[in-house]
């Protein structure tokens, strides 16, 4: 996603503080009524490029200003999860994982196959801590989700909705 994100930038001429200004601009309406929201760093922007992950949360204000879906940017043997597109939001939203919504699709699926957490963990490639935390978190690393999305068969878009935070 990364190399997606700097080609899309050098092609559009913008610096890295460019782009985090137009990352955060996606959402002028909501910004501009959650002053205390604290807009896109320029400097922590191309960090992810060097880390190699980064939270669902935050990818989102990328992929959406790309256009793309987090399907696109996957690599080895991928699930056809059928339509991908991303919901719209206007300027007055976020897209944002509903993690919540995350787990329990994820729980129930366990439960109908009788594995535990353990189990299930170990088949997705992450401790059972880390799953079963999705219940209360609000971000969590881009890789988790999406292994997880894989594994229920399902497109990241049936978790990610326009939010007002």
């Amino acid at each position: 996603m990364y190399a997606a994100l700097d080609g899309e930038r050098e092609q559009r001429g913008l610096g890295w503080y460019e782009l985090a200004d137009q990352l955060w601009e996606q959402s002028e309406a909501l910004n501009a009524d959650r002053p205390e929201d604290h807009p896109l760093c320029g400097g922590a922007v191309p960090r992810f490029g060097d880390r190699g992950d980064i939270s669902c949360q935050y990818a989102m204000f990328m992929l959406r200003w790309m256009g793309s879906a987090p399907e696109e940017f996957l690599s080895g043997p991928v699930v056809d999860v059928g339509p991908v597109a991303l919901p719209e939001a206007g300027p007055e939203h976020r897209l944002r994982w509903n993690l919540d919504e995350v787990h329990a699709e994820l729980n129930d699926r366990r439960t109908e196959l009788g594995l535990t957490w353990a189990t299930l963990a170990e088949e997705i490639g992450c401790t059972p801590a880390r799953l079963t935390n999705l219940k209360t978190a609000r971000t969590a690393d881009m890789d988790l989700v999406m292994r997880v999305t894989q594994w229920l068969g399902r497109p990241a878009a049936a978790f990610i909705h326009p939010a007002a935070w």
